[in-house]
């Protein structure tokens, strides 16, 4: 039995990819170094895979920013008003996926997405009546002579047709079914340029299979694999689905001539009973999705041993990953502080490459090799998770009323006005300032114990004094204290809550150069200590205007760490929102009036079949985050912010969380929710970003004037905030002072026109 993985973490070890990429946006190494540190990583990597005898090895999963993008620039997916400013290849694509502002002109970054319901995040293709798909890009087939030349031979991967325009947005008549022709022609040249160079097999990634499929677009996808596969020739195919199961269309994708399927039996239900009822062909192989890529649990080899035998009927199987191994962490051994019984229950990527091995061994010589399995049977009958019995008993007792917020929302908005007393269209950001340098090496010192902690705490109060003054000086009402003294929006927090374990090194790539350390919940949760009280009342003292406190909902927390396995999702988000409810009334008794309690990642975890929405998921994750604000007065205003997902179809369940003022990320969209939220009658005050924070470019004062009179013209003035799309934790300070000034002088121009 052979193995094979989806996709490899691009950043690196260390995320050298991610600090060589940056070096490159501020000029300090040429695009040639760029490339140079680029080739060394994916050898590095693909040297790996071949010391943990991994016998399919991809290429083409790297990529300096996305993959998606990867495909979208490959195919000439690039919209004129990017061609139009003439850069480099390499310029454009960082373009595309960073926006520009220079001599060549000035235009907004590509809109950025969830990917499936995983925390990274993808750059949507964006196509038009005048796109002209086509293969132009040489990306995938350099890096497969890459290694070649390195003597490896890997399988190209590549994102499929299907999937590529099912996920692209559309400006124009024309939609994804009129691309399909070109399609066809450009990656049968793919596969014709792979046949040239020698390669075996080509993956096709198709993970689109695994959502809610009409039976036109299964027919589609059949008409469109039966003129693409018709001329493949001697190369293997094999298509790629993961992140749940293919029910919509097994049966046609088993028929198609395929070489090789693979499917996930990790996150798809019903994987296994559709191979039970329906078969597998004799004349395809079977990659087999049985290594979770998505935790960082070990792998239970009696389970995976026990599913493989049910599949004995079928011929040919690889052991394969669920998923790339992208969305989990490199590697275990740059964690030095965390115990032994503890690290043995966990496995990033390396360490996934490594079970991949044992499980071919295993299989291939079960009595050889039963020292590997015994020891694997005997960590999982240890107990590995901490038990609070206290905690238990709180979630147990919770009723109905614990729910529910009174008075209503207008009655509270009534009361709020009055004891607020903000003008029409108040300005105010989502929370965090720039983590500069200066910020990052105080916080580093503390930790490292060269610095007391009251000399800690006078450097943030500096800084927040600072942040607090600039905020008065350009005019800003609601104001925020910057937030220097955390390190993430949820290892902050996890900090101060019992259960919680914490990493040095296990970074995962969220987007472009963007990487997050999910920390691991070991137990059940409970808040010790308050946790931004102290900081946000201190910042209250310096200003007369209202100082947001700024928390972490328990639905992003939960979504944002890696969850335990022996209990439900909603359990440990109901302890979750038990401590963060607690952080709520102590910042409400300090004199904090008005509290923000992100929910970043809400959609992140929402089933990908509509059906499964309410059943398995919104039916506690929306009533979680009720119970956090459910017993605060009703002056105290209650705020959310959620970002890059898509939030139309659950608009509704929004609406309930019963929040006082929402906002959502909306620039890169173009606004797009609007149009919903007027649809519905949405009665939550909503601040919808009007410039894309995620981007270096400065958005001139006309821009964002014109930005909120589009949002007037779709909501009522009295229930609009005025705010970026996101926090300014990644800016550099002076684009983020330009962008906020021009923000608070364009309000303040709509407000006195109206």
């Amino acid at each position: 039995m052979k193995s094979s993985i989806i996709g490899f973490p691009r950043v690196g070890e260390l995320r050298e990819l991610k600090f060589a990429t940056e070096k490159y946006f501020r000029q300090e190494i040429t695009a040639t170094e760029l490339e140079v540190i680029g080739k060394e990583l994916r050898n590095k990597h693909w040297q790996l895979l071949i010391d943990q005898g991994v016998d399919f090895i991809p290429s083409g999963d790297f990529s300096f920013f996305d993959t998606t993008l990867d495909t979208a620039v490959l195919l000439n997916i690039v919209p004129k008003k990017y061609q139009a400013l003439q850069l480099s290849p390499l310029e454009t694509y960082f373009a595309l996926a960073r926006g520009y502002q220079g001599e060549s002109g000035d235009v907004k970054a590509l809109a950025m997405k969830k990917w499936f319901n995983t925390n990274y995040h993808y750059m949507v293709p964006e196509i038009d009546d005048e796109t002209e798909l086509k293969l132009v890009g040489d990306k995938l087939f350099k890096e497969c002579i890459e290694a070649k030349e390195a003597g490896v031979n890997t399988r190209p991967t590549i994102l499929g047709p299907f999937t590529l325009l099912k996920l692209a947005t559309y400006h124009g008549t024309k939609r994804a079914e009129d691309f399909y022709e070109a399609a066809i022609t450009a990656y049968t040249q793919i596969v014709d340029q792979l046949k040239e160079l020698g390669c075996q097999w080509v993956q096709i990634d198709e993970p689109a299979l695994v959502l809610d499929l009409s039976q036109d677009e299964v027919q589609q996808f059949k008409q469109l694999y039966q003129k693409l596969l018709a001329q493949k020739g001697n190369l293997n195919v094999l298509v790629q689905t993961y992140f749940g199961d293919v029910r919509d269309i097994y049966k046609e994708l088993v028929e198609l001539p395929f070489d090789g399927i693979g499917l996930d039996f990790i996150e798809g239900r019903k994987t296994l009973s559709l191979l039970e009822e329906h078969g597998f062909p004799k004349d395809k192989i079977l990659f087999a999705g049985v290594v979770n890529g998505k935790n960082i649990w070990k792998n239970n080899y009696q389970e995976t041993l026990t599913l493989l035998e049910k599949l004995q009927s079928v011929g040919e199987i690889v052991l394969n990953t669920s998923c790339s191994l992208l969305h989990v962490p490199f590697t275990l051994a740059n964690e030095s502080l965390l115990e032994k019984k503890v690290v043995n229950h966990f496995a990033f990527a390396v360490e996934k490459l490594a079970e991949l091995k044992d499980l071919k061994e295993i299989v291939a010589d079960k009595e050889a090799n039963r020292d590997l399995l015994d020891t694997n049977i005997t960590l999982f009958a240890q107990d590995r998770f901490s038990k609070n019995g206290q905690v238990a008993q709180r979630v147990e007792s919770l009723t109905e009323k614990d729910f529910i917020r009174l008075p209503t929302l207008g009655e509270r908005a009534s009361i709020q006005k009055d004891k607020l007393k903000l003008p029409i269209l108040p300005t105010t950001t989502i929370g965090s300032f720039p983590q500069t340098k200066d910020v990052k090496q105080n916080r580093a010192k503390f930790k490292k114990d060269e610095i007391t902690e009251a000399e800690y705490t006078a450097f943030n109060q500096e800084k927040i004094a600072e942040c607090v003054a600039f905020q008065e000086e350009i005019g800003l009402d609601v104001l925020v204290h910057g937030e220097f003294e955390r390190n993430d929006m949820v290892e902050y927090f996890g900090e101060s809550l019992d259960g919680y374990l914490f990493t040095e090194k296990a970074w995962v790539q969220s987007y472009g150069t963007r990487c997050v350390k999910p920390p691991i919940i070991w137990g059940d949760i409970s808040r010790f200590k308050p946790i931004t009280v102290a900081y946000s009342k201190y910042a209250q003292t310096l200003t007369d205007k209202p100082m947001k406190g700024m928390l972490t909902g328990p639905v992003t927390i939960l979504n944002w760490s890696f969850p335990r396995e022996d209990i439900s999702l909603r359990e440990s988000t109901l302890q979750l929102a038990l401590a963060i409810q607690e952080e709520v009334l102590d910042l409400e008794a300090n004199g904090i009036k008005i509290i923000q309690i992100d929910e970043a990642a809400l959609r992140e975890k929402l089933p990908l079949r509509q059906t499964d929405w309410h059943t398995e998921y919104l039916d506690w994750a929306i009533p979680a985050f009720r119970l956090v604000h459910s017993k605060v007065q009703a002056t105290t205003q209650i705020h959310t912010h959620m970002c890059y997902s898509e939030f139309a179809d659950i608009i509704q369940d929004i609406d309930n969380m019963d929040a006082d003022v929402i906002s959502f990320e909306a620039s890169r969209s173009n606004l797009e929710i609007l149009d919903v939220l007027k649809a519905i009658d949405f009665q939550t005050q909503v601040g919808p970003g009007v410039y894309d924070i995620h981007s270096p470019r400065v958005p001139s004062v006309e821009e964002l004037e014109v930005t909120i009179h589009n949002i007037l013209n779709k909501l009522p003035i009295e229930k609009v905030w005025i705010n970026p799309d996101c926090g300014l934790k990644t800016r550099g300070v002076s684009e983020t002072e330009a962008s906020l000034k021009n923000l608070v002088l364009a309000a303040k121009k709509v407000r006195g026109g109206v």
